[in-house]
């Protein structure tokens, strides 16, 4: 049966209550830890998983949920550990054995990486290319660069290209890599805007390798332009199957119109959601190792945070993990790397004060700390993304912090709306546009990860 994401909530809602009247069933957990899963709230799915084998310890699907969390957290050892017990009782298991070897592949490939880590600082990829003296071929008739420079027609062209499924000459690609590395280097790392009374911008969500349903935003919403503005709100990247054709894309349209195109980093623009979620695969497909290694130099560049007419904040995933931050602590942060484990506050929590995030990292916050860090900073309200939503869309405490999610029917399965807001200068109102997912060609996520959304079923 196809499941859709109200399907997994109900299921949440069904065992939690199950659970409420026997607290020591080990397959309440379990399946509950499945539907966490699919929710993609590791955090919860390794929390039901570890209680359920606490009531019993020989239940194997208990193990094997945990192993899934832990790998969608990034902790491969314990993983593996799980991965072991499982295929030592279930030798036959094709599967589990299967997830065995992934798992154990990377544990691998990390300790290489830690290796041969050096304590120097890293040169540029920037530095070993030799872009003017990359040919382009005769034989390739697509879009190229007018005078190394981005125009409006190379970007119709782009889409069209892309939505043909040709692939950008990398000398191309790479020219637009090293020239938005360029201009986002140059970026604070709070970006601060001021809508004019007649102006308006749009604000996206995640699009995660959706390009159709990006083109799709353009029909409905227009072109970027000078006077029609974007900030797409990170995600970019990873799970699905067009990442490539959305980054270059986005990254055009910013060397086009670097002040009315706006981006911001998401948690996945970073290295490890790139091995585990399919952009790094997808990059080494369609381009090479040493491109992606340039992707990974521009991410993290990207700012983290925007403001609007000093009174609306838009960030990838919400407040922080402490009390007294300020406009001017995000204006300070260096961001030329890779993300700490802590310090971001993740996901929203509808209670008062914060918990553990249910995806596992970071924490979760609720209107008592929405509200206190609005005041402190002379805020009315925060944008964030980061959570797929049935809508495309969230209000919560008391209107003062709203989710935008713009992949529609994300990872093809979970029925969702998108949806992008208009903020016009004279109100700051949001002003919110839903829409549904487009036809695309059926091309398979490049992800070890992706296949979690298909895991469970033993």
């Amino acid at each position: 049966a196809k499941f859709q994401l109200m399907d997994y909530e109900n299921a949440i809602k069904y065992y939690t209550e199950a659970l409420e009247l026997n607290s020591s069933n080990a397959i309440y957990y379990s399946n509950r830890s499945l539907a966490y899963l699919r929710t993609e709230c590791y955090g919860y799915a390794l929390a039901d998983a570890t209680r359920a084998l606490e009531i019993d310890k020989n239940y194997i699907k208990g193990y094997y949920r945990r192993a899934t969390s832990n790998m969608a957290l990034g902790k491969f050892k314990a993983a593996l550990k799980d991965y072991e017990t499982v295929v030592r009782v279930r030798p036959n298991d094709k599967d589990a054995k299967m997830k065995y070897q992934e798992c154990n592949k990377i544990v691998k490939q990390k300790a290489f990486e830690r290796a041969i880590a050096s304590d120097e600082l890293k040169r540029s990829v920037v530095d070993s290319l030799d872009i003017e003296n990359m040919t382009i071929e005769d034989e390739y008739t697509g879009p190229k660069l007018e005078d190394g420079k981005v125009t409006v027609k190379f970007m119709k062209d782009l889409m069209q290209w892309f939505k043909d499924q040709k692939k950008l000459h990398r000398k191309c690609a790479y020219q637009i890599l090293i020239q938005v590395k360029d201009i986002l280097s140059k970026l604070p790392s709070l970006v601060e805007i001021c809508l004019k009374e007649t102006e308006k911008i749009t604000i996206c969500g995640d699009t995660h390798g959706q390009y159709y349903d990006l083109l799709n935003i353009f029909e409905l919403n227009g072109l970027p332009s000078e006077t029609n503005p974007y900030l797409f709100n990170g995600d970019f990247v990873d799970r699905g199957s067009f990442s490539v054709e959305v980054i270059l894309t986005l990254f055009g349209f910013k060397l086009l119109f670097p002040d009315h195109f706006h981006l911001l980093r998401g948690n996945h623009e970073t290295d490890n959601m790139n091995q585990m979620y399919g952009f790094e695969g997808e990059v080494k497909a369609k381009y090479t190792a040493q491109m992606f290694q340039l992707f990974s130099e521009v991410f993290q560049w990207l700012p983290l945070a925007q403001c609007i007419n000093s009174k609306v904040l838009v960030m990838h995933g919400g407040l922080f993990s402490e009390d007294g931050v300020t406009l001017d602590d995000l204006r300070k942060i260096d961001r030329n790397r890779q993300p700490p484990d802590s310090g971001l506050c993740f996901l929203l929590w509808h209670k008062n004060g914060r918990s553990i995030s249910k995806r596992g990292v970071s924490c979760q916050f609720g209107p008592d700390v929405t509200e206190h860090f609005l005041k402190q900073n002379k805020l009315q309200y925060i944008v964030r993304s980061h959570e797929v939503k049935a809508e495309g869309y969230e209000v919560t405490h008391s209107g003062k912090c709203i989710t935008v999610f713009s992949a529609p029917n994300y990872c093809d399965q979970m029925g969702n709306k998108g949806a992008y807001i208009h903020l016009r200068g004279s109100d700051l109102k949001p002003e919110f546009h839903q829409f549904t997912a487009v036809p695309h060609p059926n091309v398979k996520p490049m992800a070890y990860a992706n296949s979690l959304l298909q895991l469970g079923m033993m």
